[in-house]
């Protein structure tokens, strides 16, 4: 008996050294693989798990780049990875919870500022090393003392941004030479634009705002019609703090301008949230030019099991801008008034299973409204009599133009006002699935569905017409390497878009790492190509005056005329990156050929005739329509250069030469090019761009640099930008003082060459008062626009943020 009860004492000893022993398997688990730039394990990595200040754990990749960390610890966390010559990497918060397994791989890199990842190329985080097209990944830390994005979005090659006046005044992106509204942009991962593709950047507000995206080609392949020469992505920041915090932005400056910004963000158990609102007024250097804009930011996540998340995000801005119009053209500003009213938001669920196997499901809203209203008239009226009823036009007052190559004009020019109203409404729906096999070989299979509603009440459309599109895309991609050497990826989408059909677009690109980064000289090469195409979809205005829909409305006839059909494009691009100096200098070159064809334009009744044998009494009944008739190619050489001296200085610059030349076109300016009688001989592109010439607004020349210095306390930025002049329109067809072509000038080099050099200064006096100044156009250049807007000159603002409580 007493051997009895031993042996149940033993069984019961063991059993609860047994249940001890377990316990740490309640604990949170992290673990992952830390990997080079180009997918190589890399071992001996320090990983350390912080919550708040305090390293609370922390272990070492092993040869095989794996890492595990356990802790009891429970809440939010970040990883803080270091290992030499790398750059210390800091990863994105997460919620973890006791028996949690979380799966975190790290990819180092080489010294740098910029974020590495890049998400455009294929939906998938990829080290920009691995990407075969041009990715430009702008670091949040350069928005913080910026309002709008127009100054960084410059800074990258390849990009043309060109506003239309003074703050507040549209914004266009031209990418290797496509068009204004030939480019997809994402709002926390929900395309943004208008329906048919223009996007205005000027209400784009920085609040809270990650470091844009930019990818340089198109890529319907994964995110179909509307990616035709490239992709700019947006999104919300989260929550970075534990405890609650409270933080504060004030500044002000010249030209009356003024801000206010207020957040809270914090944690709470499995949530993290952020909530932020700010104000923006300025009076701008015109009169009737004020501008003003509040915007509201949210971002509220919430941990719902073990590697699966919920997030909320919602961005909303409310702008109205003067509308002074070209003052330079007319010498006095005009009374009116564009509003803009844009809230994006969406509801996002995202699961990684195994580490390897990542699901993302989101619903989004796009709700877009643009008014533009004229108030009273401006200028010098003059009554004509035009088939026996009295008209009233306005003119301005009396200036002279002076073009490229010594060209003036001189007189009076009719005000063209225009007032209209344009929604663009959109409710999508995105699923993601993919899945990384054995030896690095990832594929992605994705879903989109997006219900479009637009509406556009304009002189033409007094009605308001309404107009619906239900699009589905389909995209499958297959991506990984050949021994961390041969990066290879590609894939296709079919579309089946409601107003144009069936489409299909591939894509195929490939990257080899030639000579692997090391100590010597030159010691880094890697090469790059890339083959792909896109697609995009009318706007509103292009569907509703199509010469298809027109002459069926008007003839009941469409004289062997097609219906209006996508604009395509397709891309070579090739370029080679050369580290030097052991990774201290970074040279990457490239060249690109575009092809863009079927684009739309729109064309006049001149040669409707003679071209498609359209009676002369139906074809002068013809309004202004559009056709797909325009084709142009655009082909370019970039050139990019980082640099890191000094542990605390950081260089970066590029150059882009861009050769674009139009190839077809059927407006009323080719069939019939427009003259200046004072100018005699030199055929004018009044609309667009005539056969042989250079696109409107597609500079030869551009370029950027920028240098920083950070310490712990001090930072300073200067930023620069270059263009040279442009081809361009004064667009005052048949509206001189005498309804004739005298103020129209040669469209070579219209616009001008500019320089445009910015400067910023942040001063941490502690963690919890920053104070920082923004200076702009130090140089004072005011023909940053197109010809007749002059932008604004040096402009200050200085400030402070001051953080309230928090970790």
């Amino acid at each position: 008996m007493p051997n009895s009860h031993h042996r149940k004492a033993t069984i019961l000893f063991l059993l609860v050294a047994a249940v001890l022993l377990t316990l740490p398997a309640q604990a949170i688990i992290i673990k992952g693989k830390v990997t080079t730039p180009f997918g190589v394990p890399l071992g001996n990595a320090r990983v350390q798990l912080i919550q708040g200040k305090r390293a609370i754990a922390f272990g070492v990749s092993q040869i095989d780049g794996t890492y595990e960390i356990r802790s009891t610890a429970v809440g939010q966390f970040v990883l803080i990875t270091a290992a030499a010559p790398y750059t210390p990497n800091i990863g994105e918060h997460f919620y973890g919870a006791r028996t949690a397994v979380i799966t975190r791989n790290i990819v180092m890199q080489y010294l740098t500022i910029d974020p590495q990842l890049a998400k455009t190329f294929s939906r998938i985080p990829t080290p920009t090393q691995q990407v075969p097209a041009g990715v430009t990944l702008i670091p949040q830390s350069a928005l913080t003392t910026q309002i709008g994005i127009g100054n960084d979005l410059r800074q990258s090659p390849g990009t043309n941004v060109v506003q239309t006046g003074q703050t507040g005044g549209p914004i266009a992106l031209y990418i290797r030479g496509g068009g204004p509204d030939a480019n997809k942009v994402l709002t926390d991962g929900m395309p943004s634009e208008d329906i048919g593709g223009r996007f205005d950047f000027s209400p784009v507000s920085t609040l809270y705002l990650t470091g844009p995206e930019l990818y340089r080609g198109p890529n319907s392949a994964l995110y179909g019609a509307g990616a035709e020469a490239g992709i700019v992505a947006f999104g919300t920041l989260r929550s970075a703090s534990i405890r609650p915090t409270l933080n504060y932005t004030g500044d002000a400056g010249n030209f009356h301008t003024y801000r206010n910004e207020a957040t809270l963000s914090g944690a709470f158990k499995r949530l993290d949230y952020l909530g932020a609102f700010s104000r923006f007024n300025t009076s701008n250097a015109l009169p009737l030019d004020q501008y003003h804009s509040t915007n509201e930011v949210a971002n509220i996540g919430y941990s719902i099991l073990t590697n699966t998340t919920g997030r909320f995000t919602l961005r909303n801005t409310v702008a109205a801008t003067g509308l002074p119009s070209s003052h330079d053209i007319y010498g006095v500003s005009s009374s009116g008034k564009q509003a803009d009213q844009d809230l994006y938001s969406a509801l996002t669920i995202e699961n990684t299973f195994a580490g390897n196997w990542h699901n993302l499901a989101r619903y989004g809203i796009a709700r877009k409204r643009e008014q533009v209203e004229q108030f009273t008239p401006t200028g010098q009226p003059v009554t004509t009599i035009i088939n026996g009823t009295p008209q009233t036009t306005y003119f301005g007052n009396l200036i002279t133009l002076r073009g490229a190559n010594g060209y003036t004009a001189t007189g009076q020019a009719a005000f063209i006002l225009p007032s209209f109203d344009n929604v663009s409404n959109r409710d999508q729906f995105d699923y993601q699935t993919d899945y990384t096999f054995p030896y690095r070989i990832a594929t992605l299979f994705s879903f989109h569905y997006e219900n479009e509603r637009g509406r556009l009440l304009d002189a033409a459309n007094p009605q308001g017409q309404i107009i619906k599109r239900t699009n589905y895309l389909y995209t499958l991609q297959v991506q990984g390497d050949i021994k961390h050497r041969l990066f290879y990826s590609g894939g296709g989408s079919v579309e089946d878009n409601q107003l144009l059909g069936i489409l299909g677009t591939p894509r195929l690109g490939l990257t080899y790492d030639a000579i692997r980064p090391g100590h010597k000289p030159f010691h880094g090469t890697n090469l790059h190509a890339n083959i792909a195409t896109g697609t995009q979809e009318p706007s509103l205005t292009a569907q509703l005056t199509s010469l298809f829909t027109l002459l069926q409305q008007t003839a009941n006839s469409t004289f062997h005329i097609q219906p209006i059909t996508a604009e395509r494009s397709r891309t070579y691009d090739f370029s080679v990156d050369q580290n030097v100096l052991n990774q201290k200098l970074a040279i990457k070159a490239g060249y690109f050929r575009n092809q863009f064809n079927h684009q739309l334009e729109f064309i006049g009744p001149a040669g409707l005739e003679h071209y498609f044998n359209i009676p002369t009494t139906i074809a002068t009944q013809i309004p202004p329509a559009s056709l797909n008739s325009l084709a142009y190619h655009t082909q370019g050489f970039e050139l990019e250069v980082q640099s890191q001296p000094l542990n605390h200085l950081f260089l970066h610059g590029g150059y882009t030469y861009l050769a674009s030349i139009v190839q077809q076109s059927f407006s009323s300016d080719n069939v019939a090019p427009t003259i200046n009688p004072n100018i005699p001989g030199i055929p004018i592109g009044a609309l667009s761009p005539l056969v042989g010439s250079r696109p409107f607004q597609r500079p030869p020349n551009t370029g950027f640099f920028a240098a920083q210095f950070t310490s712990s306390r001090f930072s300073a930025s200067i930023k620069g930008a270059f263009s040279s002049r442009s081809d361009d329109s004064t667009l005052q067809l048949n509206n001189d003082r005498n309804r004739g072509n005298t103020l129209l000038l040669p469209n070579r080099d219209l616009d001008f060459a500019y320089a445009k050099l910015d400067l910023n200064l942040v001063f941490a006096a502690t963690n919890h008062f920053v104070f920082f100044t923004q200076l702009d156009n130090l140089l004072g250049q005011q023909r940053i626009g197109p010809i007749g807007y002059p932008g604004l000159p040096f402009t200050i603002r200085a400030g402070m943020k001051i953080k309230i409580f928090g970790d």
